[in-house]
């Protein structure tokens, strides 16, 4: 490559870098990083069911990526994970706060401490039986998963100011 299109490279990557920056700052730059939706689905439930209830229910519109395993006895069970950043994510997290049922928020409200690491990231279980029916409930076991990683790995928020931040999204104000 030439001295002239060497330059032209750098400076159309200057240019991208300007348009970033100054078009949509705030969207870029929100404390949210990234939002995983996982669950597992086992051969005597229904696959199509199961996954469009996580698409209406939590507004997840990219596709998964589906693993196939095998259980124990050699039943199939097919792991599915959507992996969300930016804009995407954080309205996947708006969209969990909305649909929350009073005994769920009740729990977490008091368990919040527990559902963080110590990079801030927050764990989220949802029963799967109740998502298909159209609600988002606390669930352990066999649940869907939802994990919420903050922009610089926790380093956006120290853990005590991500339980506030957290609190605030997904209770809105609420006591």
């Amino acid at each position: 490559m030439s001295s002239t299109g060497a330059r032209t490279g750098t400076t159309n990557v200057w240019k991208l870098l300007l348009v970033i920056d100054c078009g949509t700052p705030a969207k870029l730059k929100g404390p949210v990083q990234s939002l995983e939706v996982s669950y597992f689905v086992h051969a005597t439930e229904d696959f199509m069911k199961l996954s469009e209830a996580v698409s209406a229910i939590l507004s997840v519109t990219s596709t998964p990526v589906k693993e196939r395993l095998e259980g124990h006895h050699g039943n199939p069970i097919t792991r599915v994970r959507y992996h969300l950043t930016g804009n995407e994510a954080a309205m996947v997290l708006d969209r969990i706060a909305t649909r929350l049922t009073g005994e769920t928020k009740t729990t977490l409200r008091r368990n919040l401490e527990e559902l963080l690491d110590e990079h801030s990231a927050l764990y989220l279980r949802f029963d799967k039986q109740r998502l298909v029916q159209g609600s988002l409930q606390e669930g352990s076991g066999d649940a869907v998963r939802v994990k919420v990683k903050l922009r610089g790995g926790g380093s956006y928020l120290a853990r005590g100011n991500a339980a506030e931040f957290y609190s605030k999204v997904l209770f809105r104000g609420e006591p």
